[in-house]
């Protein structure tokens, strides 16, 4: 993994779990729409871990939520 990128990482993850929070969904069932395990998902939104992550995942995850790919990557 390119460590030059762990922020980006990170802010993306917080970001889903802004979306998430604000839709009312748990981690499980937005895991769960997914096709992710709770854990990995949970490591992909906490600010202390550096989980990277596919752009299928990522696809999959802005389409649960039914926002943009550019709002959850955008700064």
């Amino acid at each position: 993994m390119n460590f030059n990128h762990s922020e980006k990482y990170k802010k993306i993850g917080i970001k889903i779990a802004e979306c998430r929070t604000k839709q009312g969904l748990t981690q499980q069932q937005l895991a769960d729409k997914v096709g992710i395990s709770k854990s990995y998902l949970s490591k992909i939104e906490s600010p202390s871990t550096i989980k990277p992550f596919s752009l299928d995942v990522l696809f999959s995850i802005a389409e649960a939520l039914d926002v943009g790919i550019i709002e959850l990557i955008n700064e």
